[in-house]
């Protein structure tokens, strides 16, 4: 049984796949993997529980996000990154079941502050003139740079970006080309994940326990569009992701941390 905590802050992970699958909070997203880890593990569970239960409910957020941006995408953009992407998952399922726990929990810490910090300086990254042209010279290093993190970390959030942000789209067009690229990119990945067993009969039974939190972050993420300023909100959110990679990429066990806490 989990304690309180895993389920709490599980539950707080998988609440933020909605909110970031309605389109607030773009980086929401990249703390789901993270503090599910950080949560899982202080139940005893080894880092690749969090990948394989989350997967599935990325999934079905994916379903909420494309019926919300049907057909407002650039699709050119999957025959430039998904040839790279597969080869990304195949290296990435050979990688993660070579590493030890600490070792994926390392790798799942390093994305996550990489991504805070390619968030502080992508305005002078992309500060260029003219948009880019979408290519296979730079779609498929990009997509196996894709797999791989997607495949450690659900994380390929920055990867994506450097490759779409630069083609200067529309705000609704470049949210539903993401949404349409993450959607393939988590499909594929199913297969080889129910090949390695990262996903087992346990993490979707798990998953199934927190998968009414899904539409319930859709539907809050809608509300908080039209409610919250997203500018503060994402400041926090960098904050949290920071934290929790760091906090990974330490060691520290955080029940023996909150029990404490509390004691």
């Amino acid at each position: 049984m989990f304690e309180w905590y895993t389920v709490l802050i599980a539950s707080l992970g998988v609440l933020f796949i909605g909110i970031a699958k309605a389109g607030f909070g773009g980086g929401l997203g990249m703390l789901t993997t993270p503090i599910c880890v950080l949560a899982f593990g202080a139940g005893g569970k080894p880092p690749a529980f969090a990948v394989g239960t989350l997967l599935p409910l990325l999934c079905a957020g994916d379903a909420f996000s494309l019926y919300h941006y049907w057909g407002k995408w650039r699709k050119e953009n999957l025959r430039y990154l998904l040839p790279g992407t597969v080869v990304g998952v195949l290296v990435g399922v050979q990688l993660i079941d070579r590493f030890s726990d600490r070792g994926v929990s390392m790798a799942i810490g390093v994305i996550a502050v990489t991504f805070v910090l390619f968030q502080l300086v992508r305005e002078k990254i992309f500060a260029i003139e003219g948009a880019f042209a979408p290519n296979h010279r730079v779609g498929i290093p990009c997509g196996i740079t894709t797999g791989i993190t997607s495949t450690f970390a659900h994380g390929a959030g920055p990867v994506v970006s450097m490759f779409l942000i630069p083609q200067r789209m529309p705000k609704e067009i470049y949210m539903g080309t993401s949404v349409l690229v993450f959607a393939w990119v988590n499909w594929i990945k199913m297969p080889f994940f129910l090949g390695q067993g990262i996903i087992t009969r346990e993490t979707l039974l798990t998953g199934l326990y927190y998968f009414p939190l899904v539409p319930v972050g859709v539907w809050l993420g809608v509300w908080m569009n039209r409610k919250c300023s997203e500018r503060w909100f994402l400041r926090v959110v960098y904050v949290l992701v920071f934290l929790a990679g760091l906090q990974l990429i330490s060691g520290a066990n955080l029940g023996s941390l909150l029990s404490g806490w509390i004691k």
